[in-house]
C-alpha cells in the first residue's frame, strides 16, 4: 500500500494552489510564510515531483502539480461536503425588518432568541424598502400598516401603533413627566418620515408653537436624537422601552393610538410546515406580548 504524503503537507499545497501565494496560505492556514515552503517542500521530496515554479509574483504550477491540486481539491471539498452532513448549519431564516425595527427592538432581543432557539441562524434584512419573499429570498417580515397585505401572506398582529412624545430626562415637568398640551405644543419637535405630529397635536386639540424642529429620515435617528435633548420625539412605545426603563427618555405626551398603522409580522402561507420559520414567529408574538 503507497504511504499517503503527509495531512499538512497537503492542506498547505491546497491552500497554496488555490491562491498561487504562500504568504496568502499562510494567512488562510495561521501559519508562517516559512512553514507553508517548508510543508510543500517536504511534500514534493515525498512524491519526488515538482509541483510549482516560483516565479517573482508568487507561483506557478507545473503540469504535474496542476493535476495533483485538481485531484487533493476535489478531496478536501468531499471532506468537507461529509463533515457538513454529520454536523449541519443551523438552520437560517431571513427577516426583512425597517432599521428602527432591528435597532430599537429586535437586536436588543436577539440574547433572548438566541437562548430560546439555539439551533436557528436568524439572518436580519434590515431596508426602508419593501422586500419581496421571493426575489429577495426573505422568510418573514415585519411590515406596518393594516391587512390585507395580499391573498399569499398571512398576517399576525405584533404591535398595535401606540404613539407617546418623549424626551430627554431634562424636558420633564417635575413631579410629573407628562406636559399640557399647551407646554408640549411650545416644545422644539424631531420629526421622522412618517411626520405624524401634526395629526398628535390635533389629536390633543393644539396646534404647533415652536419654531425649532428636526428632521430626519428614520425613526431610530428621531429617538437618538431626543436622547441628546434635541427636542421631543413621537415614536411607537414598544421602540423605546429599553430607553424609559434605562432612563434615558421620560414619556411627556399621552399615548395616541393611530389608526390602521399597526406592526404585522408576515408569513408566506407555504411556510406554515418550516418549523424553523413557526419557531421564529413563535417567539416574535411571545416577546411582543411580553413588551405589551
Amino acid at each position: 500500500m503507497t504511504e499517503l504524503p503527509p495531512l499538512n503537507s497537503l492542506r498547505a499545497f491546497d491552500a497554496a494552489g488555490r491562491r498561487l501565494s504562500f504568504r496568502s496560505a499562510a494567512e488562510e492556514l495561521g501559519v508562517t510564510q516559512g512553514a507553508v515552503a517548508q510543508q510543500v517542500r517536504q511534500l514534493e521530496a515525498h512524491l519526488n515531483v515538482v509541483l510549482f515554479e516560483r516565479v517573482p509574483k508568487g507561483l506557478r504550477f507545473t503540469s504535474a502539480g496542476r493535476s495533483f491540486h485538481n485531484r487533493i481539491t476535489a478531496v478536501f471539498a468531499d471532506i468537507r461536503s461529509a463533515t457538513a452532513e454529520l454536523k449541519p448549519e443551523p438552520d437560517k431564516v431571513v427577516i426583512s425588518v425597517t432599521p428602527t425595527f432591528a435597532a430599537k427592538w429586535l437586536i436588543p432581543n436577539l440574547p433572548e432568541f438566541t437562548a430560546v432557539c439555539p439551533n436557528i441562524d436568524l439572518r436580519i434584512m434590515a431596508t426602508e424598502k419593501v422586500s419581496s419573499f421571493h426575489s429577495d429570498g426573505i422568510d418573514l417580515a415585519v411590515r406596518q400598516g393594516s391587512p390585507p397585505f395580499g391573498a399569499s401572506l398571512d398576517a399576525m398582529l405584533l404591535f398595535k401603533q401606540s404613539l407617546i412624545a418623549v424626551a430627554a430626562p431634562k424636558f420633564a415637568d417635575k413631579g410629573d413627566n407628562l406636559l399640557d398640551s399647551e407646554t408640549l405644543a411650545n416644545e422644539p419637535k424631531i420629526h421622522d418620515t412618517h411626520d405624524l405630529w401634526p395629526s398628535y397635536l390635533a389629536h390633543l386639540g393644539v396646534q404647533d408653537q415652536t419654531t425649532r424642529h428636526l428632521h430626519l429620515n428614520q425613526t431610530s435617528l428621531a429617538v437618538d436624537a431626543a436622547i441628546a435633548g434635541q427636542g421631543v420625539a413621537l415614536v411607537s412605545r414598544f421602540l423605546v422601552t429599553h430607553d424609559l426603563e434605562a432612563g434615558r427618555l421620560v414619556e411627556v405626551g399621552a399615548a395616541w393610538d393611530a389608526d390602521k398603522n399597526d406592526f404585522y409580522v408576515l408569513m408566506p402561507r407555504t411556510a406554515k410546515n418550516n418549523e424553523s420559520v413557526a419557531n421564529v414567529v413563535a417567539w416574535l408574538m411571545s416577546r411582543s406580548a411580553d413588551d405589551i
